[in-house]
């Protein structure tokens, strides 16, 4: 086990790229965080020995970006702690799984679907504030594309009355059959309808206008033509007045554990000028429109937009 008293970060991420080549689980004797808990990150505390003081959230920071998972802390002694980190297996991610005719990449079978993004706060936060920010207990009309198991309505029948919950008509699509037939038997109402269909062939639907849409990490897919079907949401398919919810994923998914930042498969670590470009092709048609749009978020980006109501004379 090493030991850092007054090492700099610098120093000790040196230390975690060069050990983790070799070991898969590495521990570490560092001050005890509760010590310092009122300074800032690399302030000196003179105890036994010189420590720098660094907090649990430097720890499960750093964790996170040299791909690991840090396990529970034990105490070593009046000052320290110890501090273990698991590497993450790299190549164990639903990412990598196939999409095929034999297999559902999204389906209920998949390791996709061992996701339950509503037990996340880097999601379920964010997708909170962004519902309420739409006034989502006054929609009517409610479409989500990519709706995969329906986790995304059941964040917004938490935030609404049952009564207002039982007036909104809920539209649902998703490619996946499977995953599609879970929405049905979540909520079998008859204000909620789900359809198995392409995105990219929503005219086949005759759907009604919403004043709410909803599509989260679904329309950068590579197999949707992204600016096409955007445009053609707000269009054809957003009542006037409506609001848009769009969610780009600044996050991977590695064994279990979510993990921030966009991956490009050029680089080995998070590379994000494609996800903003997306986001700003959507941020700057949206506000050609007259909609007041917001960004807000972190291992989810939401991208909010309301309509600008016109002042009345």
């Amino acid at each position: 086990m090493k030991k850092f008293t007054n090492e700099s970060m610098y120093e000790i991420i040196h230390y975690f790229e060069t050990s983790l080549k070799k070991y898969e689980i590495i521990s570490i004797e560092v001050l005890n965080p509760d010590l310092g808990i009122d300074n800032y990150a690399g302030y000196t505390i003179d105890l036994d020995e010189s420590y720098i003081y660094r907090s649990y959230k430097s720890w499960t920071d750093l964790a996170e970006l040299m791909f690991c998972k840090m396990l529970t802390p034990i105490v070593l002694s009046e000052n320290t702690i110890c501090l273990k980190f698991r590497k993450l297996d790299l190549s164990s991610s639903f990412h990598n799984d196939l999409n095929d005719e034999e297999n559902e990449k999204y389906g209920i079978k998949s390791d996709f679907s061992k996701i339950n993004k509503n037990e996340e706060p880097a999601f379920v936060f964010p997708y909170t504030k962004a519902l309420i920010h739409t006034k989502v207990y006054e929609k009517k009309q409610i479409l989500n594309l990519g709706v995969n198991k329906a986790d995304e309505f059941e964040i917004i029948k938490n935030i609404v009355y049952s009564e207002v919950f039982e007036k909104i008509n809920f539209v649902g699509i998703d490619y996946s059959k499977s995953a599609i037939n879970q929405a049905k038997q979540k909520f079998p109402n008859k204000n909620f309808e789900f359809y198995s269909h392409d995105i990219n062939k929503l005219d086949d639907l005759n759907l009604k206008k919403s004043d709410l849409i909803i599509s989260i990490g679904t329309l950068q897919s590579s197999s949707i033509n992204f600016k096409l079907v955007f445009m053609s949401l707000i269009q054809d398919y957003l009542e006037d007045g409506g609001s848009i919810i769009l969610g780009f994923p600044n996050c991977r998914w590695v064994e279990a554990d979510m993990i921030y930042g966009a991956k490009n498969p050029t680089y080995t670590y998070s590379e994000q000028s494609l996800l903003y470009k997306d986001v700003y092709f959507c941020k700057k048609y949206l506000q050609q429109k007259k909609f007041k749009v917001t960004l807000t978020g972190k291992n989810y980006l939401f991208l909010t937009a309301t309509c600008i109501k016109k002042k009345q004379k």
